[in-house]
């Protein structure tokens, strides 16, 4: 469902805030979930709210539109300020077409068109001063309807449709008739098109392949207004985000930059908070072993001090241990059998169903210790792959080959392989015997089944949360050639930099297929891309692939280089004259100063080195005052220098 709020109780008492959250609370019964939470947003500007599973986000989102009530503080909109929301799941229903129902976003500008043309029909029957009256009144309404992009909005709307994978052949199908994800991308194209001052959105690359996340991503970077983001698609944050609110332990803490600075940040703060704890632990031992032993020695004076040193602790302010800091948050995979060199050998692989051909001719090979994606658009046929490469499907032509003990491990979406009547630690210790309660529970905790979350039965399970266990008995299995279909789907942040350490950490060979871009840059040590029913083969990460991937796909899938060219060109026509403007406008900016930054550190450097050698010169080292000069000079150079580098580095960028 899509909500706009339009409140106008509060003036924002800052020129440039948009949205102010202060001091809000909430609680379930006697469980907090969010205690003084306070932030806000400027305009223009583009947040991202984060937190484990369960933290609160999504209670703070329906605080903040209004469909829930906060037991303490206020939500403040900015006066005359318009609040659009995207929630996860989306219910649309009635008969019409994508086109028509995301056209309704644009209806004033419907009415305002048919108003025109009704005064247009009027003028033929019209004379005099009312005549003048209508051509007066049509001016202003035109000249509003200009404004507001009334002769494009047509073209807006296919541009959004197409920029969020919607076809033409698609435009006519009811929504009625539509799956959940794609309901949701037609609610995300009424809501960007209604242009609110301020978005919130809901997990909005869930239902998107790489090319519409790459529209979106473009699309908010340019929105004028500003963008509440709760996502788990940290690449998508990276690219759009310059400010992240996190949810934990019932706080909300504001970090500025994007979701890398964040964690970053976050890494420091976790440790210091740690070490902090430690040591006052370490502080209260002592103090509490000190007032043992004065009290031992049982004298009136060594008594009043030990009483002394108890007040003393009973005033300390205790600090509690942080919960994210746990040593079994990290899995430490191993085969129990190592394969041979050669892992996986493709030969001349071809699938196609009716209607549709998804690849032809398909070679690769795979070597031990390597971690491949597979990426692509939706329908290309990643995960036919997959399942061709685990006896599910047969090929309609080629073959594969495994090389000398190697011991395939399946994860799919499906979940399968699990038994129902079991509970999760029955589920994992019953398939691994020799495993101790201890070593069960640490690998649960780590996908976040901690306590009793453990002796829920596997039925009463969400779909994530079976994802989760499945995963769970995969990484512990014999298995030294992992193959994973979307390992990171229903995890939220935690789990998925659990999982990115272990595979990092993993001596097998993993071949997966995954949408999540940051996950790919983490772990992937190569990707190929399945694109004009072909494969492209790129040796590296994820920004590796965006750096070649131009190049790569024009020099080995031809006919897929040419779609890319025009789907490029189309994506560039889908934003408006204006917003096209200001980023050409940006770049250009960007890339002067970043000229100019280069230039400058060029003459310094230059002169730098001139003065080493004048100082080398008897003349010069035998001159005090002179050496004082240059010593004096090259200082301010290197002080200067110092922030051109780390100037050059964030334009660079």
């Amino acid at each position: 469902m899509v909500y706009y709020v339009k409140i106008q109780k509060y003036v924002i008492w800052r020129n440039h805030m948009i949205l102010a959250c202060q001091n809000i609370s909430k609680a379930f019964g006697t469980t907090e979930i969010i205690k003084n939470a306070s932030f806000h947003i400027e305009e223009r500007e583009k947040a991202a709210l984060v937190g484990i599973n369960g933290a609160g986000k999504s209670t703070l989102l329906k605080i903040i539109i209004g469909e829930m009530r906060a037991d303490e503080g206020e939500v403040i909109l900015s006066k005359g300020k318009t609040m659009g929301y995207l929630a996860q799941h989306q219910d649309l229903t009635g008969h019409l077409s994508i086109y028509q129902e995301v056209l309704t976003a644009k209806q004033n500008l419907i009415d305002m068109e048919e108003r025109l043309r009704q005064m247009e029909s009027d003028m033929k029957t019209k004379s005099g001063a009312e005549l003048d009256e209508l051509l007066s009144t049509y001016t202003r309404l035109s000249h509003t309807f200009e404004l507001e992009n009334g002769y494009a909005y047509r073209s807006e709307v296919v541009g959004v449709l197409k920029g969020l994978g919607f076809s033409e052949s698609d435009f006519e199908k009811q929504v009625d008739s539509l799956s959940g994800g794609q309901k949701t991308r037609v609610a995300l194209g009424k809501l960007l098109l209604t242009k609110p001052d301020i978005i919130l959105l809901d997990e909005p690359t869930n239902h998107l392949d790489m090319d519409s996340i790459s529209w979106l991503e473009t699309y908010l970077l340019n929105y004028s207004g500003a963008v509440l983001i709760v996502s788990h698609d940290r690449y998508f944050l990276d690219r759009v985000v310059t400010k992240v609110v996190e949810v934990d332990n019932k706080k909300v803490t504001t970090f500025e930059g994007n979701y890398t600075a964040y964690s970053q940040k976050k890494a420091m703060l976790r440790e210091a908070a740690y070490h902090a704890w430690v040591n006052q632990q370490q502080e209260i031992h002592h103090q509490e072993e000190v007032i043992a032993k004065l009290k031992s020695f049982n004298r009136e004076k060594s008594i009043k001090r030990a009483e002394s040193r108890e007040k003393m602790l009973d005033k300390m302010d205790v600090l509690e241990k942080p919960t994210e800091v746990r040593s079994d948050m990290r899995i430490r995979l191993e085969p129990r059998i190592t394969s041979g060199n050669d892992v996986l050998t493709v030969e001349h692989l071809s699938k196609a169903f009716p209607g549709q051909t998804l690849f032809q001719d398909l070679n690769f090979e795979i070597k031990r210790g390597e971690r491949v994606a597979i990426i692509g658009n939706n329908g290309t046929g990643k995960t036919t792959i997959l399942k061709i490469l685990n006896e599910v499907i047969r090929p309609d032509a080629g073959s594969f080959t495994l090389g000398s003990r190697v011991q395939i491990g399946y994860y799919d979406q499906e979940h399968q392989v699990l038994h129902m009547e079991k509970t999760i630690f029955q589920e994992i210790s019953d398939a691994y015997p020799y495993l101790t309660n201890t070593e069960i529970r640490n690998v649960l905790a780590a996908f976040l089944f901690t306590n009793d979350d453990v002796f829920q039965p596997i039925h009463t399970l969400s779909g994530g949360e079976r994802g989760r266990i499945s995963l769970a008995k995969l990484m512990l299995s014999n298995a030294n050639f992992l193959i994973l279909d979307e390992p990171t789907n229903h995890l939220d942040i935690v789990s998925k930099e659990i999982l990115e350490n272990a595979l990092k950490d993993y001596t097998g060979t993993v071949l997966y297929v995954s949408h999540d871009r940051y996950f790919i840059n983490q772990t992937a040590t190569r990707i190929l891309e399945l694109t004009g029913q072909t494969l492209v083969n790129y040796i590296g990460n994820y920004d590796y692939y965006l750096e070649k991937k131009e190049e790569l796909t024009e020099k080995y899938a031809p006919a897929a280089a040419q779609a890319v060219t025009e789907a490029k060109q189309a994506s560039d026509n889908k934003l408006s004259w204006q917003q096209q403007k200001e980023e050409q406008a940006r770049i250009r900016k960007r890339q002067n100063e970043l000229k100019k930054t280069e230039d400058r550190i060029h003459v310094l450097e230059v002169r730098d080195k001139e003065i080493d050698e004048l100082m080398m010169q008897e003349e010069v080292f035998t001159n005090v005052a002179k050496c004082v000069e240059l010593n004096k000079e090259k200082t301010a150079i290197n002080e200067e220098l110092e922030q051109l580098y780390e100037r050059w580095e964030e334009l660079a960028e």
